[in-house]
């Protein structure tokens, strides 16, 4: 509801306490009194309970940056800017922030949407002065591996894993966690899909044990995922998805029996090869091609049409922090309490949910109507900022007194000299 920079600030404002005692706001965060992991879990039950208990839980994973501008605020400190140009690295001063979302189906259509449902600030220890002795260097090494992304992603999982028991879960990630340190302590009951770089040296189950010495796991070395992509004599497959509101063909190709030095000697691997789709950039340009892509499953009995289709769901949450930075402000309160680098984020993220798993129960249909001139027809998903405009049309309407919603019409008579628009406060409000 908040129409300007969303700071705590912003928000007393929109509830129209500016003028009020603001210390007790602030303590809420600052002292942690509430518990916003409380409030993920019930979003959680919520994602369930819109599940068939036969269906498994995708749930997805990744990380992103909150970008600050104060060197003092606990967790900021330079890192890559994963916007900036393929050429040239730059470095930006943010938080970063781990987050799980749950995949939703939506009512009475093939679409689905992430929800979050676990949110973290993970914050890196900061810089080790070079002076330092032995022992601040190994308490800092240990500081550092406790802090892992990876690691954190791990302790995250233990601590809801006990929201989805009796569910199958499959996690779905980028080639951020498919490295050695996630997939060692991923439990067996947990199935990964994820991105596998394309140099990846697998090996082949081995053929035989020796008699004498240590058990065998690993044969042959197999094909790399780019050796195996540009070999001809492994036909390609077609197999069909839903994503982006239309049905897609893809080409792939299944290799199983696999193993990978990262992923453990006992853990067996399938590998799908996604083969670069051709797109034009406008009617009557050249074909183009986009990047292939590598997929590794811990599940080898899982379905090669499963795995690609859960992993095109994987790119909602990408969605979900794009919504989230610049449609709710996310990270741009300034707090500068280690609790309120938590607990503020983690709030607007709980709201947003909210607002996601309400939308799962309304049709396209039911929403505020699109503008007179636009001709495109209704998306089977309703975007975050129709939804936000629908809410703020639904609680200002109701301030203001306005029940419904006419044509066009036209108060004045009309006549030869322009007409003189005036300011309307509902048609800003509902626009804004």
């Amino acid at each position: 509801m908040c129409l300007g920079r969303r700071t705590v600030t912003g928000l007393l404002s929109t509830c129209g306490a500016q003028f009020s005692d603001w210390s007790a706001s602030y303590r809420l965060f600052s002292q942690l009194r509430f518990d916003s992991s409380v409030l993920l879990a019930g979003i959680r039950a919520a994602c369930l309970a819109q599940l068939p208990g036969s269906a498994p839980v995708c749930l997805s994973v990744d990380d992103s940056l909150l970008p600050k501008c104060g060197p003092k605020i606990p967790g900021v400190a330079w890192r890559r800017d994963p916007q900036g140009p393929p050429f040239q690295t730059n470095l930006i001063r943010a938080q970063r922030i781990l987050q799980f979302s749950a995949v939703v189906p939506l009512h009475n259509s093939p679409a689905v949407r992430a929800i979050p449902v676990d949110f973290l600030h993970v914050p890196t220890p900061p810089k080790l002065a070079k002076e330092a002795s032995p022992e601040q260097q190994k308490a800092h090494k240990q500081l550092t591996d406790s802090l892992n992304l990876a690691t954190r992603a791990l302790q995250q999982w233990e601590q809801m894993k006990s929201a989805f028991a009796g569910r199958r879960v499959i996690l779905l990630s980028d080639a951020r966690f498919t490295t050695q340190r996630f997939l060692k302590g991923l439990p067996e009951d947990l199935t990964l899909v994820g991105r596998l770089r394309k140099d990846a040296k697998l090996f082949h189950l081995p053929d035989q044990q020796q008699a004498n010495g240590r058990r065998r796991c690993y044969g042959a070395p197999a094909p790399t995922p780019e050796q195996i992509r540009q070999d001809e004599s492994r036909p390609w497959q077609q197999i069909h998805i839903h994503a982006a509101g239309a049905d897609h063909t893809c080409r792939i190709k299944v290799v199983d029996q696999l193993r990978w030095r990262p992923a453990g000697g006992e853990r067996v691997l399938r590998l799908v090869v996604i083969a670069p789709l051709a797109y034009r950039p406008r009617k009557g340009s050249r074909l183009r091609y986009r990047d292939p892509a590598f997929l590794m499953c811990t599940d080898p009995a899982l379905p090669p049409e499963q795995i690609v289709q859960h992993y095109f769901r994987r790119w909602d949450i990408e969605v979900n922090f794009r919504d989230q930075k610049t449609l709710l402000g996310v990270g741009q309160a300034q707090v500068h309490n280690p609790n309120s680098c938590q607990s503020v984020p983690a709030l607007q993220v709980a709201s947003y949910a909210l607002l996601l798993l309400a939308a799962t129960h309304l049709q396209p249909s039911e929403f505020l109507p699109p503008p007179k001139w636009r001709t495109r027809h209704c998306p089977e998903r309703v975007s975050t900022q129709r939804l936000l405009r629908h809410l703020r049309a639904e609680v200002w309407g109701r301030g203001l007194g306005l029940t419904s919603f006419s044509g066009f019409s036209c108060n004045s008579t009309p006549n030869d000299n322009p007409e003189k628009l005036l300011h309307t406060l509902p048609s800003a409000l509902f626009y804004a």
